[in-house]
């Protein structure tokens, strides 16, 4: 019965018709293509596309940079005097207001030196007294010097007319005098003269004597100036101990602490002020469409999402190159041609930068794009 079974299925077996030659292959040929892949190669198609469309558009209709800060006004604070600090009155990150203290100074030593001053202008004072004392002595001399001058001048007068008197009444026709006679009036007229001169030159020494005294007491009162000129100096020097506030702002960079001895230029403090701006460095190639007054779309990367806008306010006066330490020699045999840049300055809208109070502050990156058009 098994053989026969056996022999049952060898024979439908055997009535199935064989495949036709070639049958296969033209089934294959005929299979649909993937969708799927086809989509794809569509999508990546319209995507590089769309992506070259806007590189183009973007690059004829706009100037973009990521070279760009924010920056603005970093005011160091100092010591204008050595000392040792005694309060320190801030914090940092601290807003300020100009003319607030910061710190404060020990004033001792300055105080001396004022007191010092004031006790050399009193001393000073008292001698210019005494000077004008001297000089109200030696001008009363020179009087009485000239006084002495006008008696000796008459005294001398008399004598030599005394003198031609003698003279005229001893001569060989008349000898109504004594040679004796005539021999001591010529002798007093000669000393009357030389008293006479004697005179003149002690009013003249008087006088001199109160020149000096004058010049004593002129420099004297210059030394009374210089004096309060240092008084004043060591006033403001006292007034120096107090270290305040330059600008309004917010304290960064706090370096100062109670106890430590500063120098006169030490630097204790930064004020940053908040009205900031942005400098792009723009490519040379890229400033060709770009002038002053243009509006310019920022994203500032402290504050994502956030759009801000500025305007374009000035052009550096050279590249960044120039500004640098050690510019490159353009001259040498090894030169490369480089694009360089320029720095753009760029002005944000005030209500930004309130909006953004403490946001915005020096140092941030900022991607600065410039529409042409």
């Amino acid at each position: 019965m098994a053989q026969t079974q056996a022999a049952g299925e060898h024979k439908n077996l055997s009535a199935v018709p064989p495949a036709a030659p070639g049958a296969a292959p033209a089934a294959a040929g005929k299979t649909p293509p993937n969708m799927r892949v086809l989509g794809v190669v569509a999508v990546i198609a319209l995507a590089a596309l769309f992506a070259g469309g806007r590189m183009w558009y973007r690059s004829h209709y706009f100037v973009e940079t990521d070279n760009a800060y924010v920056t603005g006004h970093v005011h160091p604070v100092s010591a204008r005097i050595g000392g040792v600090v005694t309060r320190v009155l801030v914090e940092d990150n601290q807003l300020v207001k100009e003319g607030d203290t910061i710190a404060e100074l020990d004033p001792a030593d300055q105080h001396v030196r004022v007191e010092q001053i004031e006790a050399q202008i009193a001393s000073a004072q008292q001698q210019v007294l005494q000077a004008e004392a001297q000089i109200a002595q030696t001008r009363a001399q020179a009087q009485a010097a000239a006084a002495q001058v006008t008696q000796s001048q008459a005294q001398a007068l008399r004598a030599r007319q005394d003198a031609e008197r003698f003279s005229q009444l001893y001569t060989d026709q008349m000898k109504a005098v004594s040679k004796a006679e005539v021999d001591a009036a010529i002798a007093a007229r000669t000393s009357a003269a030389a008293d006479v001169a004697a005179r003149k030159d002690a009013a003249a020494a008087a006088q001199a004597q109160v020149g000096a005294a004058g010049s004593a007491r002129d420099v004297l009162k210059a030394q009374i100036k210089v004096l309060q000129a240092q008084l004043k100096d060591a006033q403001q020097q006292l007034g120096y101990n107090k270290i305040v506030a330059p600008v309004a702002g917010r304290i960064g960079k706090r370096s100062v602490e109670v106890g430590a001895r500063v120098q006169p230029g030490q630097q204790l403090a930064a004020i940053v002020q908040n009205n900031v701006w942005v400098v792009a460095n723009f490519k040379e190639t890229q400033l060709a469409g770009l002038k002053p007054g243009q509006a310019v779309n920022l994203e500032v990367d402290a504050l994502p999402g956030q759009k801000l806008v500025g305007h374009v306010d000035s052009f550096s006066p050279a590249s960044g190159n120039q500004f640098a330490l050690l510019p490159a020699d353009n001259a040498t045999g090894n030169f490369t041609k480089i694009v360089q840049r320029v720095p753009v300055k760029i002005t944000l809208d005030p209500a930004d930068i309130q909006r953004f109070d403490g946001r915005l502050v020096p140092g941030e990156s900022v991607v600065a794009e410039v529409p042409l058009k």
